[in-house]
């Protein structure tokens, strides 16, 4: 919760910013950030897979402050591979496995994605006849997909993890180069 509410604060930050820094220095520390994860979790065969979460004192609900709020600002801003940090961080610094990481990762990230609505919709900046649509389908491939990891377990919801990073990074690659 605390890195929740300390991401919608700076997401609602990150949107107030998004027109003052170009994208094109932001895609490429993304892109960075995005393949040194990939390496990292191909790297280390075990991360991610078991759930030990630490005790949460001063220094861990700091630390979920830092994350929620640093990650908060950059979805604001930005906001693509938002969840993929969140669960790495979740799962680095908390010991999570991918599917609490995951689960986690979903609270901040709707939170974040309040945040920013409540800056885009007065502004004018929402076109709804796109928007409503994707969030309804949005909703239901959440609730399919969590269907699926609570079935499958951590190590599947660690392969889409690495498929998922794989692609972003595939597609921010592509951006840059076009």
């Amino acid at each position: 919760m605390p890195a929740a509410v300390a991401a919608f604060v700076l997401s609602f930050a990150g949107a107030a910013a998004v027109s003052h820094i170009p994208k094109a220095v932001l895609r490429p520390m993304v892109l960075v950030l995005l393949m040194v994860m990939a390496v990292y979790t191909l790297w280390k065969k075990d991360f991610g897979k078991l759930h030990k979460p630490v005790a949460i004192g001063r220094r861990e609900m700091a630390m979920g402050m830092l994350i929620g709020g640093a990650i908060g600002f950059y979805d604001g801003l930005f906001g693509p591979g938002t969840g993929s940090f969140l669960m790495f961080l979740f799962i680095r610094f908390f010991a999570f496995d991918f599917l609490h990481a995951s689960a986690a990762a979903k609270v901040v990230n709707l939170t974040t994605n309040v945040a920013a609505l409540a800056f885009f919709i007065p502004s004018g900046n929402v076109l709804f006849h796109y928007a409503l649509p994707m969030a309804a389908f949005n909703v239901a491939g959440a609730m399919t997909g969590t269907y699926i990891a609570m079935k499958k377990g951590a190590g599947f919801v660690r392969v889409l993890f690495l498929l998922l990073t794989t692609s972003l990074i595939l597609k921010l690659a592509y951006d840059m180069l076009h």
